[in-house]
């Protein structure tokens, strides 16, 4: 049997703050996320299997990616662990969502940091093919693992 590639679309809504950073971005701002996740791998071949002719239900994969990816990062704040100082404690007091990672929340590294935490809950037999993340309607960064090797 013949590997086959699956995808799902994820949205969530997130802010961010680029420390350092010499442009507009610096400040705290917001974007409506679109995330794709794409897996491979090979049909069942098991007729008796409730799951005969799929990669992945679905469901299955809207379940793996919902909690420990999209339901974490929707509606929070994401800064670099460098910026934390007063007025991030502050922040965090008055809002219940901040993420301080040990990274700049570039989409490039969320992307990073979200292939990470999908592969670290992949069954086997199943691989990451791609993830796609727009932080725009226009712009997006992208992880293949063929690039990856």
């Amino acid at each position: 049997m013949k590997s086959i590639r699956v995808t799902k679309e994820f949205d969530f809504e997130m802010a961010h703050a680029l420390w350092n950073y010499d442009g507009a971005c610096k400040n705290i701002h917001g974007h409506s996320y679109r995330l794709f996740v794409t897996l491979k791998g090979v049909p069942v071949s098991d007729s008796n299997n409730s799951k005969f002719g799929m990669v992945i239900d679905f469901k299955d994969l809207k379940h793996m990616i919902k909690g420990p990816v999209v339901d974490f990062l929707d509606h929070s704040l994401v800064v670099y662990r460098e910026a934390e100082g007063k007025s991030l404690s502050t922040i965090r007091q008055m809002y219940e969502k901040v993420h301080v990672f040990d990274f700049q929340p570039t989409c490039e590294n969320l992307v990073l940091f979200i292939v990470a935490r999908i592969q670290s809950l992949l069954s086997p037999g199943l691989e990451l093919h791609s993830v796609k993340l727009f932080e725009t309607a226009t712009s997006y960064a992208e992880w293949y693992a063929s690039d990856n090797i």
